[in-house]
């Protein structure tokens, strides 16, 4: 791979680095006291949970081996080892690592979760050996370059029944697109204010890419059998203008629940997230 694909990864493994350091699981415990409770709550309200364990997920985890891409604050990686999968759970962030050892020792998971540290790219994986591989908004730190090579990596490792299954954004809309980038939202500034953004996007550690509902369909071409694609917040996106709080909350959970009834082309057309199902991987 070239230099912008390790540029693109030493800058995902700095901010991630920053990000994660020194973070309590003091929630996280609190969220696996009752894991039915927080996955209700949290699908209800949140695009990401919403979407991840749509298609009883959640009921299909025990027993199961789970790998975990972009393992990140380790929420994901914790509620599914509590749901008694046996996860393994990866990131480039040694951060990451430190966090899963804090969860192991506080917490009494059926089979502790084994971490795998750095470039899953050279893991040291078996393969046919993982029912499912999961990332929450991971492909999108990946130019098409890694993600091409990522995706042939899942496919080795999936067992022929396993499925890998991604939440990350979707632009189908350009328009929609366009006044994303003028909306700020924490963290990052409007497209309208020239500087601020400038120097918001030269510190974004996600590299411009495409995130086409289309492309994510055409990268699986010669690697996996079966796609697909499930639009999330088509109506829950136009949350971003009402301050965040009670209403923005009741907001949200209409949003999610009322999307179900818009035409499919519509919804995929307005959404900004989506789940994607790869299963029947193609085995070289």
């Amino acid at each position: 791979m070239g230099n912008n694909t390790d540029e693109n990864r030493d800058k995902n493994r700095s901010h991630y680095e920053k990000l994660y350091e020194g973070q309590s699981i003091d929630n996280i415990l609190v969220w696996l006291r009752d894991v039915d409770k927080f996955l209700l709550r949290s699908q209800a309200k949140d695009t990401s949970w919403n979407a991840l364990y749509r298609q009883n997920f959640k009921d299909r985890l025990a027993g199961k081996r789970v790998v975990e891409l972009g393992c990140g604050d380790c929420v994901n990686a914790a509620i599914m080892a509590a749901l008694g999968a046996e996860v393994y759970a990866n990131d480039i962030a040694k951060a990451s690592g430190v966090i899963i050892d804090k969860l192991n020792a506080a917490y009494d998971f059926k089979f502790p979760i084994k971490y795998v540290e750095g470039d899953f790219l050279k893991n040291n994986l078996k393969s046919n050996q993982f029912d499912f591989v999961i990332g929450k908004a991971f492909l999108h730190h990946l130019t098409i370059e890694e993600e091409k090579e990522f995706l042939k990596e899942t496919a080795r490792l999936l067992k022929d029944q396993g499925e890998a299954r991604f939440f990350e954004p979707a632009v189908n809309s350009r328009i929609l697109d366009e006044i994303r980038w003028i909306i700020p939202v924490k963290g990052r500034p409007s497209k309208l204010n020239k500087n601020k953004f400038k120097i918001w996007k030269e510190n974004d550690p996600h590299p411009d890419r495409s995130f086409s509902s289309r492309h994510f369909t055409k990268a699986s071409k010669g690697i996996f059998n079966e796609v697909q694609i499930i639009p999330v917040g088509a109506l829950e996106r136009f949350s971003r203008i009402i301050p965040y709080g009670g209403l923005n909350t009741k907001y949200r959970i209409w949003a999610l629940n009322a999307e179900n009834k818009i035409p499919s082309r519509i919804n995929k057309y307005l959404t900004r997230s989506q789940l994607i199902i790869y299963k029947k991987p193609i085995q070289k």
